[in-house]
């Protein structure tokens, strides 16, 4: 795990410095953020709120007209997307979250966990969103309540900067703990590579879903386990069950491996959808910020 100060993750020539992440350093750059004409978090809830009086610059359509011919008095629909959108991001950082595959110089997890989040706080901070962090393992390791101030996304900054891998997941039994913690509908954000009992995790979405949370799961693999490059004899080893296997020749189970990982997807996408709630996979490889903006440009659009 890198040890950059969390102010790097802010500053275009740090992030220049470790080009072998590609992560783009415009995604967290004021130039990025002042080219888009609205947030790409804001119209997730479009359900009606309340009306509020309407005030010069108002665009005339918000009026309710139904409302002017009973009082004589000009109202705007206000929805929940014109409300304060409060944000939680979930970083698991269980020890299967440190794998970066065998190449010592690649991103692992984690780190790609952490400038995924670290991220999404600077967008929600600069558009005046309230976001919490929670980092958890086999337990809570950390939690920062919701806030729109600068200042404290240099308190999620400095907390991803110093997340470790370590210790078995906890991944459901958090995420049920999480849901009964959080006091109020918004949107619940979670990075993970999933690796624990499908169906607790699953139960465990559908309670944050049942507290009325919006929630997007980024399931992060590594790049070698996405593809699994293995071409010669390997040692794999699980870090959480400390158990371990040894390959002569990797080639002879790529093909049944990547079609499990498939399958994993395929029904974390299947469940996921049933559940309204949204499946974004990734891995290391791919430039976060390209694919980030892809999938909130789909979203919008919906």
């Amino acid at each position: 795990m890198s040890t950059l100060a969390p102010e790097a993750y802010l500053r275009p020539e740090i992030i220049r410095q470790v080009q072998r992440f590609d992560l783009k350093a415009k995604f967290v750059m004021e130039g990025f953020l002042a080219g888009l004409h609205a947030s790409p978090f804001k119209g997730f809830s479009v359900e009606f709120s309340e009306h509020r009086k309407y005030v010069p610059g108002d665009d005339i359509r918000s009026i309710d007209w139904k409302v002017w011919s009973r009082t004589n008095r000009y109202f705007v629909k206000q929805y929940e997307a014109e409300t304060n959108l409060m944000g939680h991001l979930l970083v698991d950082v269980s020890a299967s979250m440190g794998y970066s595959g065998p190449d010592a110089q690649a991103l692992s997890k984690l780190e790609y966990a952490t400038y995924l989040a670290g991220a999404m706080a600077y967008l929600m901070i600069h558009q005046q969103d309230p976001v919490g962090l929670v980092t958890f393992g086999s337990g809570l390791e950390a939690y920062l309540k919701p806030k729109s101030k600068p200042s404290h996304l240099l308190s999620i900054l400095r907390v991803l900067s110093e997340a470790r891998p370590k210790g078995p997941t906890g991944l459901a039994e958090q995420l049920h703990r999480i849901a009964e913690m959080i006091p109020h509908r918004g949107l619940v954000v979670l990075l993970t590579d999933l690796l624990d009992d499908e169906t607790r995790v699953l139960d465990a979405l559908s309670h944050l879903r049942y507290r009325g949370h919006d929630v997007i799961v980024f399931q992060i693999f590594s790049a070698a386990e996405a593809h699994f490059p293995f071409d010669e004899l390997t040692r794999f080893e699980d870090v959480e069950e400390q158990e371990a296997a040894q390959v002569a020749e990797p080639t002879a189970i790529r093909t049944a491996y990547l079609e499990e990982v498939h399958a994993f997807l395929e029904r974390y996408r299947t469940e996921c959808t049933k559940r309204r709630v949204d499946f974004v996979p990734l891995d290391t490889s791919q430039s976060f910020d390209k694919a980030l903006m892809a999938y909130l440009t789909r979203r919008c659009g919906r």
